[in-house]
């Protein structure tokens, strides 16, 4: 009888292990066709003069993603935040992407902050979301930079996303509306158009809070964005490959072998 009961546990055991094999593999194959979506390397350095993506997802797959497109003599660069992280996330992000897609590719509204609202619509109307309180509150944070080619400027209109610049050292914040793509307030209120000069050298970061809400090992407290600014401003005057790789020692070194908690964006640009 023993005999059989550990027959059993082993043929248990091994259906579970091959169980959790495939969905590794399910989930890394979506993680591939997910990054097949987001820009690649050569589609970057074609669009802007100097890049890089610090891009870190938790779960294989994830709820970040970032985005750029050139249309005409505007360029569109974005760095999204969708509710949760793992195949949810995911899931949102892609439908995201989606949309950008369909908005810029076919109205081509170069106001970033008419991006936004139409993107805030399209996502409602998919989610059937009309502010009930027992619906699910899915929802989109992202920040969008709209770049003219032929007056230099820089729009700027983010959803709970900020925008920093890099200007001789100096670090400036442009601040974000208070509002998800998504999630239908009480009242709905359009979003925000910042309009930016650039100066050759300007370099741009936009970033989702999973770096900021990370966990460290030693202090069992969240790195901060305060902090993240901080991080970034040090190595301003780095190449921006340079960059990339200290802000990822910087956020291993912090998290220690604590857990990571959520997906990491950091996509810093110049144009």
């Amino acid at each position: 009888m023993s005999s059989e009961i550990q027959l059993t546990n082993e043929i248990i055991s091994l259906m579970y292990n091959q169980s959790i094999d495939e969905h590794l593999a399910s989930l890394r194959y979506a993680g591939i066709i997910q990054q097949a979506l987001m820009p690649d390397t050569e589609h970057l350095e074609a669009l802007l003069r100097d890049h890089f993506v610090l891009f870190l997802p938790r779960d294989i797959v994830s709820g970040d993603f970032y985005y750029a497109l050139r249309n005409r003599h505007y360029i569109f660069v974005a760095a999204g935040d969708c509710t949760g992280h793992g195949v949810p996330g995911a899931l949102l992000s892609i439908m995201g992407i989606s949309f950008l897609n369909e908005i810029l590719q076919t109205k081509c509204d170069p106001r970033a902050n008419r991006v936004l609202n139409f993107m805030r619509e399209k996502v409602m109307k998919a989610l059937r979301q009309t502010g009930e309180k027992s619906e699910a509150k899915d929802s989109i944070d992202i920040g969008l930079c709209v770049f003219d080619t032929e007056s230099k400027t820089l729009q700027y209109s983010g959803a709970n996303r900020p925008l920093l610049r890099i200007r001789d050292g100096e670090v400036s914040e442009f601040k974000p509306d208070k509002m998800s793509i998504g999630l239908a307030p009480v009242h709905e209120h359009p979003f925000t158009n910042i309009v930016i000069d650039t100066r050759p050298g300007d370099t741009y970061y936009l970033y989702t809070d999973g770096f900021s809400d990370q966990f460290g090992e030693l202090t069992d407290k969240k790195f901060k964005h305060k902090q993240l600014k901080k991080a970034i401003q040090s190595v301003a005057g780095f190449p921006l490959s340079r960059q990339r790789e200290y802000l990822e020692d910087t956020f291993y070194e912090w998290k220690g072998n604590t857990r990571q908690i959520d997906d990491v964006l950091v996509f810093g640009f110049r144009i």
